[in-house]
């Protein structure tokens, strides 16, 4: 038995709660928890047992009193130690499977629940990796966790992008910082090209590693091809495709620094003289287009959330549909338009009848060739289908 064993508080469920977490189910609920007033004194993030009403051991679980989420689980063992070497076994794991499922040290290393680490994300750009701890249990944990990726991958980097709105929810501050090292600015490398990436500045943690196997999809696509990247961001989709054999490509983004690096990373890789970089709103860079009569052979839309809570549903969902109506307006007959949805809060059914309504009001008939999410490096709970938050869909045009 671990030396904190005997301490751990246990907690337990109200009567007749406890159905979902006997099927499987990772997280407890406030209002599923049998609340006392000595439970809410937890420090947040300390592990915990919880029991059901009837017995039942569900396990070792990180506690907060303050959070919806009340308990997140860590191990099926009440008595677990969550410790280095707790961390050591998961990130083994998860190491492990990347070796597997991806062929480069450029990848998502943790995925929270579904690496059994809940709410840890680790981006990793070779030797420099990037940490988002959204729970409290894993912002307590982070200084054994900086042991422990020290030790495992000797890194000459790691960042916190602890940035996230969701950290809010579980009562933490936002933080971006170098942790360990120093220059953390790096490269990534796909489909033999390079990337400069800045992991403290960019977006997310300064790369879209969750769209590498859409982008090997549209390269597979692009030989002569001219293209349109709406929301390039740093010009991941529309470069891969110039390296492919594409003939040209337009990158339009509303931030001026993203365009800068998608600039940069056209000069580097010997591009630049096939890319056009424009600066401005999607919709309206969108409208002039067609107005304009351009048409191009792939048009790619991979913009930022349009729902990024529940009660944006509504409005989100309309801006999907009439995204996708521009888009296909400037899809030339026969080509490729490229729709995704990164919103966490968009159901796939309904993100897929947002496109297709788009389609039919830009009076588009076509097929669809793929109806993708994240590769495999961002794998999904069974239990949690809500967190395959990227939906995608690469559709021909007649």
């Amino acid at each position: 038995m671990p030396p904190d064993a005997g301490a751990r508080p246990t907690l337990r469920l109200s009567p007749g709660q406890g159905r979902r977490l006997k099927a499987g189910y990772p997280w407890a609920f406030s209002n599923e928890i049998a609340m006392k007033p000595e439970y809410r004194a937890l420090p947040p993030g300390a592990p915990v047992r919880l029991d059901g009403d009837d017995g039942w051991r569900f396990g070792t679980f990180a506690f907060n009193p303050h959070s919806l989420i009340a308990a997140r689980l860590l191990d099926r063992d009440p008595d677990a130690a969550i410790d280095a070497a707790f961390l050591r076994a998961r990130l083994d794991a998860a190491a492990s499977l990347r070796a597997r499922v991806t062929d480069s040290p450029f990848h998502r290393l943790v995925h929270a629940e579904a690496d059994r680490l809940p709410g840890l994300v680790i981006d990793r750009y070779g030797d420099v990796l990037a940490v988002q701890a959204n729970t409290a249990a894993m912002d307590r944990l982070t200084p054994d966790l900086l042991g422990v990726l020290g030790d495992m991958f000797a890194p000459r980097a790691i960042v916190a992008r602890n940035d996230s709105p969701v950290r809010a929810h579980e009562g933490l501050a936002e933080q971006v910082a170098l942790l360990a090292g120093g220059d953390a600015g790096t490269v990534v490398e796909e489909g033999g090209v390079a990337f400069p990436v800045d992991p403290l500045a960019g977006q997310k943690t300064g790369f879209y590693f969750d769209q590498r196997p859409n982008r090997d999809r549209l390269a597979a696509l692009a030989g002569g091809a001219r293209v349109l990247d709406m929301f390039c961001h740093t010009g991941a989709f529309a470069l891969r495709a110039l390296a492919a054999g594409a003939g040209q490509a337009l990158l339009v983004d509303a931030s001026a620094p993203a365009l800068a690096l998608a600039g940069a990373a056209a000069e580097r890789n010997g591009l630049a003289s096939r890319a056009t970089l424009r600066r401005g709103d999607a919709f309206e860079t969108m409208a002039a287009l067609a107005a304009a009569g351009e048409r191009f052979d792939i048009v790619i839309c991979d913009p930022p959330a349009f729902i990024r809570a529940r009660r944006d549903q509504a409005a989100g969902l309309r801006a999907y549909g009439r995204m996708t109506r521009l888009a296909a307006s400037l899809v030339a007959p026969g080509g490729f338009l490229f729709v995704a949805s990164c919103s966490h809060h968009a159901a796939a059914d309904d993100f897929a009848a947002a496109v297709a309504g788009g389609l039919h009001r830009a009076r588009r008939e076509g097929r669809i060739l793929a109806t993708t999410g994240a590769g495999p490096d961002h794998p999904v709970h069974p239990m949690l289908p809500e967190s395959a938050y990227l939906k995608a869909h690469l559709i021909q045009l007649f």
